[in-house]
């Protein structure tokens, strides 16, 4: 049962699982410092208030806090942007690089006989069995 559960925990991964919350977690830090401190200074300079927590609409009673909603909204959207630029692109870009090229397809030409398309070094049909006379690539 133990070897099992060792097993699971040291599979691949898992492992890199849990170093992605980890760095997400440390990534989330740094994020709401940006917001907290860079971004809400610059909309209380703009609009004369901290953020925008402050709006709030009053139903029958109760309070919609759609401001602390837009908070959230913009805290996500700079997340999702720096995650998009700073990890996504680079690694695709890195991983495009090693990524195998496929070979060509082979140059094709039809046959005189059936007009299928046969390998244009083919010295016989493939479908019809009909000589043909190869085509120089």
């Amino acid at each position: 049962m133990l070897k099992g559960f060792r097993d699971f925990i040291l599979r691949g991964n898992v492992v890199d699982l849990a170093v992605a919350v980890v760095i997400g977690a440390a990534f989330s830090a740094i994020i709401n410092s940006l917001v907290s401190d860079i971004i809400n200074p610059l909309i209380a300079a703009i609009v004369e208030k901290p953020d925008f927590s402050y709006l709030v609409l009053n139903v029958h009673g109760g309070k919609i806090k759609y401001g602390n909603f837009l908070n959230a909204l913009i805290q996500f959207l700079l997340v999702a942007a720096a995650i998009y630029f700073l990890v996504v692109l680079p690694i695709g870009k890195i991983l495009a690089k090693f990524k195998p090229v496929p070979p060509a397809p082979p140059a094709m030409h039809p046959c005189p006989e059936c007009l299928s398309d046969i390998p244009a070094a083919a010295h016989r049909c493939a479908r019809c069995g009909q000589p043909v006379t190869p085509v120089a690539a």
